[in-house]
């Protein structure tokens, strides 16, 4: 079924815009504005061409999805499939299915909603051009990275993206940008550079890079010895992206130091493109290596899980100094670990409920990054004892429909039923608990244990920073009458309970700006939308999973 009748060849158009116009709107962001265009600020004439760009695509990919062909998602759509390089056999290969889909639409929605927020709150740094074409080359990488279904094209679209996250992060960031970039391109290149190998390995054994044709070969033409080489050399490449506990650490420098919206694309975009490569490529095409180091993978996930909660535990506690975004970058170690446990089950259950915990990440995640970035501006700091304590009453008082937000974003992140954020945690524990043949019962079991209770530590925390952020600390003071509270000569205004005084104004911060709330309107109201109708994200994904699995056979 199609809501609207597209023909094929329109598709193979859209999806191949879709890459191609973010790349072609960097290249004009940096040229001259036509002098029609300049209007009487060029800061801003670039920033709107940055949202215009960003939307273009957004619409593009809507339609896509509006002409995609729902009775078969595990079908590769609008494919585009030219000759590149015949000497390598390399292809532009192009194609959706249910599985990329949902990555393209949420990549797309990301990025236009953090160019409508620069338009309105450009981070400091150097030029507004540089900074525009930057978000888009990100843009075209990510979407490319989702869209291709050529293994060597997946790697020049994976590290795309590096270049531009880089001089993000080191030119419009905050404290420590320096090393906290140097560190992201460090960890990044070094895996990249052995997921080349394992890419190599498998083209050169197999005869093409062609990941169609691989998946549906489902590793029959691969030695089980080199399976297992390439599942651990691509394998690592990915887990640095994901990021995989122990190879995590440069993510939380990254986020702290990062741009609000370099948060925001960090988070919400290019951590799934790891995840995205274990279940496009080694899933598939490596079905026996993957066999063997599945064990593996979902310990270290729930390591992960485990791990970045008590981080977060250690950082929301008082007295501890902690930045919240430093803390939320450390719960997406743990949100992250629960796409890995899916994965590492080998079964739809699971794989399905990593591709629903992935979305549900992008969207929660990138909400709770934009309102931190909005409270670090307010406050001047995001260290959780300055929100909490010196600055008098918290969020509910100041700002209520900001403290409200974010209350809303950490409840949706610790999983509430009725949420994104419940499903796909729910689906790879309950994928962990049956995992596919050939794999321990009695261990994955065990790894289902210790998620579940990652899951208690990820409340723990959150209902920690709501209660610091949004309710404040809880002091003796407060336990006062109103007239103990009367005030001596150096006492300052007078309490609300002192006869006859009127109460002491609370000082107010900007709440949500109109700008704000156009572009977080959309995420919070996509995270209630798929926690109460979680059907419409499994029915795209399921039935692409079922094949994948399946060896290419629906």
């Amino acid at each position: 079924m199609t809501v609207i009748d597209i023909s094929a060849s329109v598709m193979q158009f859209l999806l191949a815009f879709v890459v191609v116009a973010p790349l072609l709107g960097a290249v004009a962001a940096l040229l001259p504005a036509p002098p029609g265009l300049k209007g009487k600020n060029p800061d801003q004439a670039v920033l709107r061409h940055g949202v215009t760009v960003t939307g273009a695509v957004l619409i593009a990919t809507i339609v896509l999805a509006v002409g995609f062909d729902h009775d078969h998602p595990a079908t590769m759509q609008a494919t585009t499939d030219i000759s590149w390089i015949p000497a390598l056999d390399v292809r532009i290969h192009l194609g959706i299915d249910g599985i990329s889909l949902p990555l393209l639409l949420l990549t797309a929605l990301l990025t236009f909603l953090c160019a409508l927020y620069s338009y309105f709150k450009l981070p400091a740094g150097p030029s507004p051009k540089a900074f525009v074409a930057l978000v888009l080359v990100l843009e075209s990488g990510t979407l490319a990275t989702f869209a291709v279904l050529d293994l060597l094209l997946f790697f020049l679209a994976f590290e795309m993206v590096l270049i531009p996250m880089y001089f993000l992060i080191a030119r419009w960031g905050g404290g420590q940008r320096q090393a906290a970039a140097w560190k992201f391109i460090l960890y990044t290149l070094l895996g990249s550079v052995v997921m080349l190998l394992g890419i190599l390995l498998i083209g050169l054994k197999s005869g093409t890079f062609d990941m169609v044709a691989l998946a549906t070969d489902n590793g029959r033409g691969l030695t089980t010895s080199v399976q297992v080489i390439a599942v651990l050399a691509i394998g690592i490449g990915l887990a640095v992206k994901t990021p995989m506990w122990p190879l995590h650490s440069w993510l939380p420098d990254a986020h702290t130091a990062a741009p609000t919206v370099g948060s925001v694309l960090l988070a919400g975009v290019l951590l799934k493109m790891g995840t995205y490569g274990f279940v496009r490529i080694l899933l598939p095409i490596a079905p026996d290596g993957m066999r063997t180091f599945a064990p593996y993978l979902a310990a270290f996930a729930v390591v992960g899980i485990v791990y970045g909660s008590l981080a977060c535990l250690a950082l929301a506690r008082t007295g501890a100094k902690g930045d919240l975004k430093r803390l939320i970058a450390y719960s997406s170690v743990g949100h992250m670990g629960f796409v890995l446990l899916g994965i590492a089950t080998m079964t739809p259950t699971g794989v399905n409920g990593a591709l629903f915990a992935n979305i549900a990440h992008g969207l929660i995640t990138g909400l709770l990054f934009f309102l931190v970035g909005a409270i670090k501006d307010r406050y001047g700091t995001a260290d959780l004892d300055t929100l909490a304590g010196a600055t008098g009453a918290a969020l509910y008082g100041r700002a209520p429909r900001l403290g409200a937000l974010l209350a809303f974003a950490a409840i949706a992140s610790l999983g509430l039923p009725g949420l994104a954020g419940f499903w796909g945690e729910m689906l790879t524990l309950f994928g962990a608990y049956s995992p596919a043949e050939g794999l321990s019962r009695p261990a994955f079991r065990t790894f289902m244990a210790i998620g579940a209770f990652g899951t208690l530590l990820t409340a723990a925390y959150m209902l920690i920073v709501v209660r610091r952020v949004c309710m404040g600390e809880h002091t003796p003071h407060s336990r006062l009458s109103p007239d103990d509270r009367a005030p001596r000569a150096a006492d300052g205004p007078e309490p609300s309970g002192a006869a006859g005084a009127r109460p002491a104004a609370t000082p107010q911060l900007a709440d949500i700006q109109t700008y704000e709330a156009a572009a977080w309107t959309p995420l919070a109201a996509l995270t209630v939308l798929a926690g109460l109708w979680p059907a419409v994200l499994l029915g795209l994904t399921d039935p692409a999973v079922q094949k994948l699995l399946a060896g290419g056979k629906s």
